[in-house]
């Protein structure tokens, strides 16, 4: 799909460039930051901040499937997935997708046509940079070829190991009421569930060289990849030794303290810093931060809470601005070897996201020089000064 490109300079903004805040302007034509004089959009009174780049979150489900039993189509879906993620500042974003042995909406089956799906958005209307995250389970041995075979066809980039098993195992004792939720949504009886779970468990031999055979194949595609949730330094220290380098969402402090000392990036929930704390009484995000064990803040479930993410480190003292926007912007742009984005430099991706100094709210968020979402006053500002051509409709 054809969009229209503005070609625009922002005013009278505070602007994050080289890692300090400055009242300057900023110009962007054909999709890059660049130099010269353009119509101009008077911002003063906001700040112009690289756009948000979110290395996971799955608030996509919610979209697709706003109750358990009421699916939408995955178009549907995803076109209300980039709405929200526009309106809060982002312009890359990552969708966390499980493949899984559990089956159902986490199954192989799903995945594909997740991917299948998304491709098919991105070509016909995204304006918004989105891509896949597989969540891959570690115990989905049989399905080897099958995963490979899906990430070269559709160009995926990111995969994540994850561990249910024991956390299956646990509710059968503890919460029977949720292993029955969960066995509905993959479509058994919490028996059916269970006897699945402990066949799965049983080939956990297995697993290490399935694991290491993933791994060699994703350095040969250039495929970034890590963990998610590690309990302990010893599960961490064991993925990087394999080349999962990524440390998304540890439990405990000793698994980011071990990540740190091996110097592998450290992810953690922008929703866990904003609400105080983890829901689940692990590690709080917060605290990482303060240890320095916390590199880049992702959605998780939720995008409006990037922004007010960094703005709660700010208020709370653990960073100032430009620290803690980078863990949203420049970071995640570095962990993913994205070089064309994160910052504000001429020659890079228009990719900024425009906040509102008093109430903080994002306003406006401009994606590779496409307005993908506009608010507030800047939308009046921006249809008043910027004139009718600049405005093209996307």
């Amino acid at each position: 799909m054809t969009h229209t490109m503005p070609s625009l300079r922002l005013t009278g903004a505070v602007i994050l460039r080289d890692g300090m805040l400055k009242r300057r302007s900023v110009a962007f034509s054909n999709g890059r930051i660049t130099r010269g004089p353009l119509p101009e959009v008077d911002l003063t009174g906001y700040y112009v901040l690289p756009g948000i780049i979110d290395l996971h979150g799955d608030a996509f489900e919610r979209h697709v499937a706003p109750r358990p039993t009421a699916p939408f189509p995955l178009r549907t879906g995803l076109r209300a997935t980039e709405r929200d993620a526009a309106a809060h500042g982002v312009t890359t974003a990552w969708l966390a997708q499980s493949w899984s042995w559990e089956g159902g909406t986490r199954g192989p089956d799903a995945a594909e046509e997740f991917l299948e799906a998304l491709d098919s958005y991105r070509r016909a209307e995204a304006v918004l940079d989105l891509r896949a995250q597989i969540r891959c389970e570690t115990h989905t041995i049989d399905t080897e070829t099958r995963l490979l075979a899906a990430v070269r066809r559709h160009g995926v980039d990111y995969v994540i190991f994850n561990n249910h098993l024991d956390e299956a195992l646990s509710l059968a004792e503890t919460r029977p009421d949720l292993l029955r939720d969960w066995a509905r949504r993959a479509g058994r009886t919490p028996q059916e569930h269970l006897e699945l779970v402990r066949a799965v468990r049983a080939r956990r031999s297995e697993v290490p060289r399935y694991l290491c055979r993933l791994a060699e194949r994703f350095d040969e595609l250039g495929i970034s990849y890590g963990s998610h949730d590690d309990p302990d330094g010893e599960t961490r220290e064991t993925y990087s030794m394999i080349g999962a380098k990524i440390c998304e969402f540890p439990t405990a402090r000793s698994a980011a303290a071990l990540a740190r000392a091996v110097g592998d990036p450290i992810l953690m929930g922008a929703p866990n810093v904003v609400r105080g704390g983890s829901q689940s009484g692990n590690i709080a995000a917060a605290d990482l931060v303060r240890a320095n064990l916390c590199d880049v803040l992702v959605s998780d479930y939720y995008y409006p809470a990037l922004s007010q993410a960094a703005f709660a480190l700010v208020d709370d003292g653990l960073a100032d601005l430009p620290r803690a926007w980078a863990m949203i912007s420049s970071a995640p742009a570095e962990v993913l070897r994205l070089a064309d984005r994160g910052r504000i430099a001429p020659g890079l991706r228009a990719d900024l996201t425009v906040i509102n100094a008093t109430t903080r709210a994002v306003e406006a968020t401009i994606a590779g020089g496409r307005i993908a979402y506009l608010g507030g006053e800047a939308a009046n500002r921006f249809a008043a000064q910027a004139g009718p051509t600049a405005l093209a409709a996307e």
